[in-house]
């Protein structure tokens, strides 16, 4: 794995133990832990969600990456693929968090960019999955951008930490798809430059 994945101004790199706190410090800028469509790791949980990480890491099937700025090193947030199927070539992108004076700007479309190009280049993966909460419309526009199409709604697909059972949006892109889909991405981050 060529890691870490380095764009022009931000990297993704294998998550570690250590980057607990630098993660909380991300999550702090707006208190993304409160938001109730995803999991995002607060003071109380970090560590948990970090063994998890890592241990779908050790077992082959999760990839997890910190994002960071390459000026200076800030963690910002963080991004994995999971449900790596090296079988039927396939991947999913998610867990995908951005410290939220970084959400809205180049840095999802970035992060994107570099992981896309590493499944479909470097993996040669045939598909690409997304998946968001039904009710995280900010979520959905953002898969939309990156040129996924979705495919259909999963019912009750996972239960919160709250309690409330989820509808899950699933959206894919596929290798047909994705030299269109690269022109775009690096034409937005052109105009994002």
């Amino acid at each position: 794995m060529p890691l870490p994945l380095i764009g022009p101004q931000i990297q993704l790199r294998l998550l570690q133990e250590s980057d607990a706190a630098a993660l909380v410090a991300a999550a702090a800028d707006g208190e993304l832990w409160n938001l109730p469509f995803t999991v995002v790791p607060s003071a109380l949980t970090v560590d948990a969600c970090i063994e998890t990480a890592l241990k779908g890491y050790r077992a082959g099937t999760v990839l997890p990456l910190v994002t960071e700025m390459k000026a200076g090193g800030q963690v910002i947030g963080a991004t994995r693929f999971w449900k790596i199927d090296r079988i039927n070539r396939k991947v999913e992108i998610g867990h995908t968090w951005i410290a939220a004076s970084w959400q809205r700007s180049f840095v999802n479309t970035e992060a994107k960019y570099l992981m896309l190009r590493y499944a479909f280049e470097e993996l040669r993966c045939v598909r690409v999955q997304f998946q968001t909460d039904e009710i995280n419309a900010k979520s959905r526009a953002a898969i939309l951008r990156l040129g996924a199409q979705q495919e259909g709604i999963i019912r009750h697909e996972r239960i919160m930490p709250d309690g409330r059972k989820r509808n899950s949006v699933r959206f894919s892109i596929i290798d047909d798809e994705w030299a269109a889909v690269k022109s775009n991405l690096e034409a937005r981050l052109q105009r994002q430059a």
